[in-house]
């Protein structure tokens, strides 16, 4: 029976190689499955292997915590195994921590004290307490309990020095000063913290440290916050300029390692032809181990990242290789933020420190490429222009995407705060009534108010210079008006839609080139054209597949894809692809395109004369759209829901040359600029006192969370 496992592991190990996950899994569960018995350490690995393909791969988080439950009780058995226990723990309490459940996370990561406390002296138990004291710190953190997040921290950092690890101790002593400067109680506790990463740092030898790419930005970045809330900018300067060298210093390593990726697939192509002779074999048998070692030294964990199991990443985005700024040792592997997150970070502080600074060109550069982060980042997670809630999201995107969007805040409040720096009072304008508007008309278009969508999908086209922008806010009103359904609607869509979808490859990237043939193919597709509707949509489904990750738009473009099928009377592969398409629209709980794929399922059912199948699908469509309905009475109630769909712009103060020298001398009693303070510049004052526009980066008020 041994035998049959250890071909069934290998056999998965094949399957996950090639990216078939579904077919890995199956493999692992024909072990679990089986009607014949397989040692119990047997099942444990293998069902550990199972939750850690699901976490990896998947949103599967309760599939995975089944597994490793299973496994727990299976390990009650086993006096020893004391490394699969500590895994079974680990990977349980990320489970825990992806659906929000705090309060057993921090128990099994008790449990999971409490054994590496009893197994003695050992590097890899202290290990594993390392790992624990990290996650229960993070844990803690989330109930607000920094005091107990501090004092697991120091655990860790404790375990770390008993084994001499000056790595490890690094990423205690920075979590530590993170908590600090978190919770701010005490000025001389932040500095000891910040002194204690110095002397950790410098202890560390120099081509070691260089090594440690994820620690230099976590500490480098640290001491940026440390710096910044003293106002102390001269002495943070230098600290941006080692954040800047070593963001360009990954990205070429980023890059090299791609390389050496493609020239690994083409070995491992080769070496699959069943004619290569003996000496030709081993050659590129060499040369493909040599690169593997490259890779493995580059990257700081093993091609396949079975050594260790490695945490869930933030949103269970995939990643690929070196895409991860790894900030300890196996068997923590943690991260802080996503690199990509990271980067925009990077942006965001050479923004601060380039601003005041006058340095407006480079400053704009980098809010751009700040920004156009954060929105390819908040795609892959789910959000998108069609995302109506949190219901919409996996728990485990919510955390993540909160940070993005609190990111692309920043970005524009600076972008805001530039414009307004060089009395450019008109572009700040655009870019709040710009913004303004596509929320407007994304409500408008949600609530089934198409016509008002148009309207401010329209004028949100108006107020901006950017094409990208522009040509999203023509598809966006493109869409409202075929949802209008009438013919002089179409001919309004095709006015808009033709002209973008001339310069689509004009593009980088594919959000616009996928919202593009998405109206496209569906304005098509009302003017009967199906056979090159069918076309235009396939290429944009191919597209969102491969690039973008967008599962929403995704299953719309199947309802689509499956409506012509349908019409085309391919009834194959209309049911297949409809199926397809429900069922991803129930995983995101996207009501709207749910009872859209079960009207043309119902067209498919009558027309293959499936009546109990129609009829059970018409009782299921109708129970969504009194759902539907129930939801869109309640906002149609508001008392918001008029002034935000209502056909007029709203207009932000305008100022002229008079207003600005008003607003620098300052202004009488009742002038009041309108400018938001978040932007940090001074309220209206009283009469008695004088209202001057300050130094915006001295101007703010109040505490901002990391």
């Amino acid at each position: 029976m041994e035998a049959v496992a250890e071909g069934l592991w290998g056999l998965a190990d094949y399957h996950e190689n090639k990216g078939e996950i579904g077919k890995a899994v199956k493999c692992l569960e024909a072990i679990c499955q089986s009607q014949v018995s397989f040692f119990p350490i047997v099942e444990v690995k293998t069902r550990l292997r199972i939750a850690t393909l699901l976490l990896k791969h998947s949103h599967n988080v309760n599939h995975a915590k089944a597994h490793l439950e299973r496994s727990q009780l299976l390990l009650k058995s086993i006096p020893s195994c004391f490394e699969l226990k500590c895994r079974a723990y680990s990977l349980l309490s990320q489970c825990y921590h992806l659906v929000g459940a705090i309060p057993p996370q921090k128990q099994i990561l008790q449990k999971g004290l409490e054994l590496t406390a009893s197994a003695g002296y050992e590097i890899s138990m202290k290990l594993w307490s390392c790992n624990f004291n990290s996650q229960l710190a993070n844990a803690l953190i989330i109930e607000g309990d920094y005091r107990g997040s501090i004092s697991a921290l120091e655990c860790g950092y404790a375990c770390a020095t008993e084994i001499g690890y000056l790595e490890l101790q690094m990423f205690f002593a920075t979590s530590i000063l993170h908590v600090h400067l978190m919770q701010w109680d005490d000025d001389k506790l932040v500095e000891l913290a910040v002194n204690k990463c110095n002397e950790i740092w410098e202890s560390i030898e120099s081509n070691k440290r260089q090594q440690c790419i994820g620690l230099i930005f976590y500490n480098e970045l640290l001491h940026i916050f440390y710096r910044l809330r003293l106002c102390d900018y001269k002495n943070a300067a230098p600290h941006v300029d080692k954040l800047d060298a070593a963001m360009k210093a990954d990205m070429q390593q980023t890059q090299h390692m791609q390389e050496l990726m493609k020239e690994l697939n083409a070995l491992n192509q080769s070496l699959s032809r069943s004619d290569l002779h003996y000496r030709e074999r081993a050659a590129l048998s060499e040369k493909q181990s040599l690169i593997e070692e490259q890779l493995r030294n580059m990257n700081g964990l093993s091609l396949n990242g079975r050594e260790s199991l490695e945490p869930v990443y933030f949103g269970n985005v995939r990643r690929t290789l070196g895409d991860k700024l790894q900030l300890a040792p196996p068997p923590i592997d943690g991260e802080w933020l996503p690199k990509s997150a990271v980067y925009a970070l990077v942006d965001l502080m050479a923004v601060i420190f380039g601003r005041p600074k006058g340095l407006f060109k480079e400053c704009g550069k980098r809010i751009q490429s700040g920004i156009s982060i954060i929105q390819d980042e908040l795609v892959k997670l789910g959000i998108t222009d069609a995302t109506r809630a949190e219901v919409d999201l996996q728990h485990s995107a919510i955390w993540m995407a909160g940070v993005y969007l609190m990111l692309l805040m920043q970005f524009l409040e600076n972008k805001v705060a530039v414009e307004l720096t060089r009395a450019e009072f008109v572009e700040a304008q655009e870019a709040c009534e710009c913004i303004i508007e596509m929320l407007r008309g994304q409500y408008a278009h949600s609530v089934g108010c198409y016509s008002e969508a148009t309207f401010h999908y329209i004028e949100a086209a108006k107020l901006t210079e950017s094409k990208a922008m522009q040509a999203m806010c023509q598809v966006y009103a493109a869409v409202s008006y075929i949802c209008i359904g009438d013919a002089e609607s179409s001919s309004q869509a095709l006015d808009l839609i033709g002209p973008v979808y001339g310069v689509m490859d004009s593009f980088v990237g594919v959000r616009e080139k996928t919202g593009v043939l998405f109206a496209y193919g569906l304005l098509l597709m009302k003017q009967q054209d199906l056979q090159e509707a069918r076309n235009r949509l396939a290429r944009g489904l191919q597209l969102t597949h491969s690039y973008l990750g967008n599962l929403q738009l995704v299953s719309q473009y199947l309802t689509i894809l499956g409506s012509l099928a349908l019409a085309l009377h391919d009834t194959v592969q209309a049911r297949e692809i409809l199926r397809s398409s429900l069922t991803l629209a129930k995983k995101l709980y996207d009501i709207p395109t749910q009872i859209w794929v079960l009207s043309v399922l119902t067209g498919l059912y009558q027309e293959l004369g499936e009546r109990g199948n129609e009829m059970e699908n018409s009782e299921y469509q109708a129970k969504r759209t009194e759902e539907l309905q129930k939801r869109l009475a309640d906002a149609h109630a508001s008392i918001h829901h008029i002034e935000i769909v209502d056909k007029t712009r709203i207009e932000v103060l305008q100022f002229n040359e008079l207003d600005i020298k008003r607003a620098m001398a300052g202004p009488p009693m009742g002038v009041n600029l309108d400018i938001p303070e978040s932007i940090g510049l001074q309220a209206p004052a009283p009469a008695h006192s004088t209202s001057r526009l300050v130094d915006i980066d001295t101007g703010r008020r109040g505490k901002r969370r990391l």
